[in-house]
């Protein structure tokens, strides 16, 4: 299914001709901020805490992605949509349907450096939103990096809530975040 999201910008589901372009896309960005994660264990308590750390410098962050995954993912079944104007791919959103827990699992999304502040993840986010509430799923659930503050934000702007992490969950052993929300019926 394809939703048209404005005159130009159409989001659909990728095809197997659609993975060089997701490939070819520069996800690289930059911040000044990360989430610090700080650990303690005393008298028998675990504390956790997450906090926003200004860094001393401006951090390039090149996105960690694994050449096949978009490819594994469309083999595997999930949906993988992509944004596209003028028949160039500006974005892409991968969406794993979960039925057992009642998820819908968004491993990654992605928009090219080019296109970013025009609307294009908010637009793939919305469709994957509509796609989990079709299947009549209870949650949404977005992972990100602790690094990745820019990806932070998106979730909070989109009432995306903390709720939890895995602290060697990606290759490279960086920190995932875990941002869900209910979905409304």
């Amino acid at each position: 299914m394809t939703l048209r999201t404005s005159d130009a910008l159409i989001i659909r589901a990728a095809v197997d001709a659609d993975l060089d372009a997701c490939a070819a896309l520069d996800l690289s960005y930059e911040t000044e901020y990360v989430w610090q994660v700080d650990l303690r264990d005393e008298y028998g308590a675990i504390a956790l805490s997450f906090r926003t750390a200004r860094l001393p410098r401006t951090l390039r962050v090149i996105q960690p992605r694994e050449s096949n995954a978009l490819r594994a993912a469309l083999d595997h079944g999930d949906t993988v949509l992509v944004a596209e104007e003028n028949q160039e791919v500006h974005g892409y959103l991968h969406l794993r349907i979960d039925q057992g827990h009642k998820v819908g699992w968004i491993p990654d999304i992605a928009v090219g450096r080019g296109w970013r502040r025009q609307r294009v993840g908010s637009r793939l986010f919305q469709r994957a939103y509509q796609l989990v509430q079709a299947d009549h799923l209870q949650k949404i659930i977005l992972e990100t990096q602790t690094k990745n503050y820019p990806g932070i934000c998106f979730c909070q702007k989109h009432g995306l809530i903390f709720c939890g992490y895995n602290d060697k969950h990606y290759g490279n052993n960086d920190i995932a975040l875990f941002f869900g929300q209910n979905v409304r019926a």
